[in-house]
């Protein structure tokens, strides 16, 4: 076990993560230069990194907190990955501690009759979060360049003109993408994607721990070994989608996810790392009011117990 007092704080690694996971858009992306089984090189054990994201988690409370209260910036985080990559954990264990009164999270399934009417994203804009809320999308807008980029004949369902699935198709949805985040941006929403990055054989380790636990099984469908066979292509389609829409504005981070706690450590620390850069203090409050509550206080504490 690494020395506890020779760790690194928290601070420190929020800042290494950030810079190390996120991606650069001036540069070239290659999602073969990220190993899913990266831990940064951190002096820590899987103990000491599940106690600091014991701190993380009371620090994110207090951002979150100062957040709802000013309402006038909101988080929209979303997260990515392959079929077991961890995001229903990730979701669990970094947002165990926030108030629920001002976070959510909108998992996006196969789009019904409905949606299918309109433009794919739509139903992704009506579920953005409002001021002062963070919402967490488990799979988002980006199903629409990966899934149909994968299996491109489910595009027939979508009332679409003219050809689609060709390259200039691709470049108008990544376009279309990347001006409704930068949309979102200029309202106010700060916007961090997570792409939850495992290797093929943790995956198949973790399909068959799921088959390998009665209790586990429920999260099992076979969809999750037939999509294996489309591994190297999702690879690919990620790449592309990651490359074309990472932008300052709404920027990508790979995270490397074989490991579970470095992954939720990592996506905490940056979520974290973020909502400080506001400096948000707590909401000044109007002197009248303020002189009102006064008075309440006054008139509760001369009450007789």
């Amino acid at each position: 076990m690494a020395d506890s007092k020779n760790a690194a704080k928290p601070s420190g690694i929020r800042s290494a993560l950030l810079e190390r996971y996120r991606v650069d858009d001036s540069k070239p992306f290659h999602l073969a230069d990220y190993d899913p089984g990266d831990t940064a090189g951190l002096p820590l054990d899987k103990a000491q990194g599940k106690a600091l994201l014991k701190i993380a988690k009371k620090r994110l409370a207090e951002l979150q907190d100062l957040l709802y209260a000013n309402g006038t910036t909101s988080m929209l985080i979303v997260l990515q990955g392959m079929d077991a990559a961890g995001k229903d954990g990730t979701i669990k264990h970094v947002m165990s501690g926030v108030n629920p009164q001002g976070v959510s999270v909108t998992s996006f399934k196969q789009p019904g009759p409905q949606e299918l009417l309109h433009g794919f994203l739509w139903r992704i804009h009506i579920s953005a979060p409002s001021a002062g809320r963070i919402v967490i999308f488990n799979r988002s807008q980006y199903e629409d360049v990966l899934v149909t980029r994968v299996h491109p004949e489910l595009l027939e369902r979508e009332h679409l003109p003219g050809e689609i699935g060709t390259p200039a198709f691709w470049k108008g949805r990544f376009e279309d993408i990347r001006h409704f985040e930068h949309y979102l941006s200029r309202q106010g929403t700060l916007i961090l994607k997570f792409f939850l990055h495992i290797s093929q054989d943790e995956q198949r380790t973790r399909l068959l721990a799921r088959l390998d636990d009665r209790d586990k099984r429920w999260k099992f469908s076979g969809s999750d070994v037939k999509e294996r066979e489309f591994w190297d292509h999702y690879q690919h389609a990620y790449e592309d989608a990651i490359g074309h829409t990472s932008r300052p504005w709404a920027p990508w981070f790979v995270v490397p996810a074989n490991h579970k706690w470095f992954a939720r450590l990592t996506v905490l620390e940056s979520i974290i790392g973020t909502l400080e850069k506001l400096a948000q203090k707590p909401p000044v409050m109007d002197p009248t009011f303020s002189h009102s509550l006064d008075a309440y206080r006054a008139e509760l504490g001369g009450e007789k117990s």
